[in-house]
Parts: C-alpha cells; sequence; structure tokens
C-alpha cells in the first residue's frame, strides 16, 4: 500500500440541505473483508439526494458524511480473508452512502468485497457506475420475487426511469413480453429497448382491454408507488404478481385479493443497512455484467460530466427533473474513456 496517498479528496456532506463541501481527508485503509478501491465514476442516484436534504428516513446516515451509493474503479489493495479480488481488478458495486459506510464521492472507498462485482468488459467506468442500484432493484423484483421467466407478459410502470429500463432489460432477456407505460418524452427509450409503450394517461381497465386481452399481465413491476401502485393491482392477472420498489403507504389490497394475486415489496438498501445478504448483491452484479457481455443490458447516461467540485450541479440536475439518463461523476480522467 506505499503508493496509496495518506490523504485524498472527498465531497462533504455536512448538513442537510448544506451544498456539499470538498475537503481533503484521510484515506482508509481496507479493513478485514474490504477492499480499497480508487474510484474512477460515482453514479448519482435520487436516493442520494433526499439523504442530503434529510428527506430518507428509511436511509439512515447521520452527517457530517461521504454521500454516493453507486461507484466503479480499481482495487488498490484488499484487506485480510479477501480471495476474490486483487489490486488492479475492475470492479462495481452498489457499497456505501448510507447506513455509516462512507460513498463513493471520495477518490478512494473501503469497500465491503462481498457487495462488489467484475466491471463488466465492455463498459467504462461511467457506464458501470450507473448500474448498481437501479439494476440490483430491478433483479431482486423481477428475478428474486417474481421468478420472470420466457413467455410471461410483464409491465413496468414507469419504463423510461432507471430502474424501469433495467427491468424492461432484465425481461427481455429472460424471454418475456415487455410493456411499460411512460409518458410520451420516454416513449423512444422504452421503445428502444423493444417493449410496447403505453401513455401513462391511459385508464387501468383501457390498457387491460388493449394490451392484455382484458385478462391482466402476468406481473407488474410499480417503480413509482402511491397510486402507481394502486393501478398495479387492477392490471395483473388472475394469480399474477405485483412487484413494488416504493410500496409505502396505504394500499387496498381488495383488488389483489380477488385475483389470488401475489404482492412482493423490494427493499434494495437492506444489505448495506444490516449486513445481511450482502454476498447476494455481488452475485446479482455479476448477473449484469455477463447481460451486459453478451449486449443484452445496457444504461443509457446523461452526456453532461460532473466532478467532485461540480457535485452540487448533479444533485440540482435530479431534484429539478432535468436529467435524461443516469447521472455519473467523473473522479478520475481514466473514467471519461
Amino acid at each position: 500500500m506505499t503508493d496509496i496517498p495518506a490523504t485524498m479528496r472527498a465531497a462533504i456532506a455536512e448538513d442537510s440541505d448544506k451544498p456539499l463541501r470538498l475537503a481533503r481527508i484521510p484515506t482508509p485503509r481496507p479493513g478485514p473483508g474490504e477492499v480499497l478501491v480508487v474510484v474512477m465514476a460515482s453514479g448519482v442516484n435520487p436516493l442520494d439526494t433526499k439523504i442530503l436534504a434529510g428527506a430518507a428516513g428509511h436511509a439512515r446516515h447521520a452527517l457530517p458524511a461521504i454521500l454516493g451509493i453507486d461507484m466503479a474503479g480499481v482495487v488498490a489493495a484488499v484487506g485480510e480473508e479477501v480471495t476474490r479480488f486483487r489490486p488492479g481488478d475492475a470492479v462495481y458495486g452498489m457499497a456505501g452512502g448510507v447506513g455509516g459506510q462512507p460513498g463513493s464521492l471520495a477518490d478512494y472507498m473501503a469497500a465491503d468485497a462481498r457487495l462488489l462485482a467484475r466491471k463488466p468488459a465492455n463498459l467504462t467506468m461511467r457506464e458501470a457506475a450507473a448500474l448498481p442500484l437501479v439494476f440490483i432493484t430491478a433483479w431482486e423484483g423481477l428475478v428474486d420475487r417474481a421468478a420472470v421467466h420466457a413467455g410471461q407478459s410483464v409491465l413496468v410502470l414507469g419504463g423510461a426511469g432507471g430502474v424501469g429500463q433495467m427491468a424492461l432489460q432484465i425481461a427481455k432477456a429472460r424471454g418475456a413480453i415487455t410493456f411499460a407505460t411512460g409518458s410520451p418524452a420516454g416513449q423512444s427509450a422504452i421503445e428502444r429497448l423493444g417493449a410496447q409503450f403505453i401513455d401513462k394517461a391511459t385508464a387501468p381497465a383501457d390498457i387491460v382491454a388493449e394490451y392484455a386481452d382484458g385478462e391482466g399481465f402476468d406481473i407488474v413491476f410499480d417503480t413509482a408507488g402511491g397510486p402507481s401502485l394502486d393501478a398495479a393491482f387492477h392490471m395483473v392477472r388472475r394469480f399474477g404478481h405485483v412487484v413494488s420498489a416504493l410500496g409505502w403507504g396505504n394500499h387496498a389490497l381488495a383488488p389483489l385479493s380477488f385475483k389470488a394475486a401475489s404482492y412482493s415489496g423490494i427493499f434494495t438498501l437492506l444489505p448495506l443497512l444490516t449486513g445481511l445478504g450482502r454476498e447476494h448483491h455481488g452475485e446479482i452484479l455479476a448477473e449484469a455484467a455477463k447481460l451486459a457481455e453478451t449486449g443484452r443490458l445496457s444504461p443509457a447516461l446523461d452526456p453532461r460530466r460532473f466532478t467532485l467540485q461540480s457535485v452540487g450541479e448533479a444533485y440540482r440536475a435530479i431534484e429539478t427533473g432535468a436529467a435524461r439518463g443516469k447521472l455519473v461523476v467523473d473522479l478520475d480522467e481514466e473514467a471519461k474513456s
């Protein structure tokens, strides 16, 4: 570890709703089971902005702290008990930024090796950093909970969003017939992924009548929660399955129960917050790498470039709805290749 500097740059969130402050702090050292990663790119998620605003009670992260949940980079050193990675390996993962664990808006990150996988060989660091949170969320819903398989009909509510686009690609890769709701602005993104676009303003009953033979869809994946989840209960078929990434609040279950359909919630942060199931996140990202390397998975990136100095602009783009694809912060010139 002689080539690792004593200090590093980091964007520090000092208090809720205050701008991130760029500072130099001690470089971490990997503990048992951890790897030290040179962060090349840090993905930006709406959850990051909510944590900074103090509006994410489900994502505990006491401030001051280093934010940034998703990252891609190169292993600089490994701690005791780590056998899967060695210095020089390109990796990616959802490895911090919540639960008191320092995040990826820093030059270096000490990460639990179980949460990581080797970066897809055909993706840039920027592209890889855009994947972990949204892909894991989509995989847990469609594969782990609903066991999507060939021939099924899958409706994604909010198909042009980050999680929605991952869900459509996973479903298609597993042989399902895909449909997605969205605004007219998102139609091209949905159709690019081979899904049938449905205007989100269409009434649930009309969607079922026109696109699901009046019976409903085998799987409905809700990415928005609230009224969207209520609508999902009306669009699933008998014995079907509804999954939601935002299944909070109060919902009437009668439409679901009368169809003997199932519901599953997704809480992607659970392994980060509790330590349970971390190996599975690494396994999921290994599956993402396989899909990417066989041409069946690709992230849609916003073309704008951000650095540690300008990460506040990326946060504002998310808060104002100006983002067009996943936003990524570059921490190294190599991440821009």
